[in-house]
């Protein structure tokens, strides 16, 4: 997986998520960016409980940034170990299995190989996934564990 482009927006993980979030009401690229610039977003009842103001905050000052993240993808700025756990939840729709074991912090999820792909091009540097098993046996989707790349 280490062979991913990276997009050259980036963005910070909070609102990475708050873009996901949106993304999941399946509205075209177009309108989420005109929907953001409006502020004309729902009021978010997930456990996150996501206030949208500081996401059309930055699009209003950074608005070739935010095009390109939701036309092209993004990048995140710094991941944490926690904040990779909610991106596969709220991006991927995936429970995935929190390891907060001191020195062998990881997340493990089982993804398709386009959701691993996805999941790599938005890390920040120093984090990585390892295939855990081939897929073989699971529908298609693999185990991979997320961690950083030193420890």
């Amino acid at each position: 997986m280490s062979n991913i482009n990276k997009p050259e927006a980036s963005l910070s993980q909070w609102d990475a998520l708050m873009l996901e979030s949106l993304k999941a009401h399946g509205w075209a690229n177009e309108e989420l960016i005109n929907r953001v610039r409006a502020g004309d977003l729902p009021a978010d009842d997930s456990k996150f409980q996501f206030d949208y103001t500081g996401l059309t905050a930055f699009a209003a000052e950074n608005a070739s940034s935010f095009e390109q993240a939701v036309n092209q993808g993004y990048q995140i700025k710094y991941n944490t170990i926690r904040g990779i756990h909610s991106w596969i939840l709220v991006a991927l729709r995936h429970e995935a299995e929190l390891l907060l074991e001191p020195g062998h912090e990881a997340v493990v999820a089982s993804l398709s190989e386009s959701e691993a792909r996805h999941l790599t091009s938005v890390l920040s540097f120093g984090w990585h996934l390892v295939l855990l098993n081939d897929g073989q046996a699971t529908g298609g989707k693999a185990s991979y564990r997320i961690e950083p790349i030193q420890r």
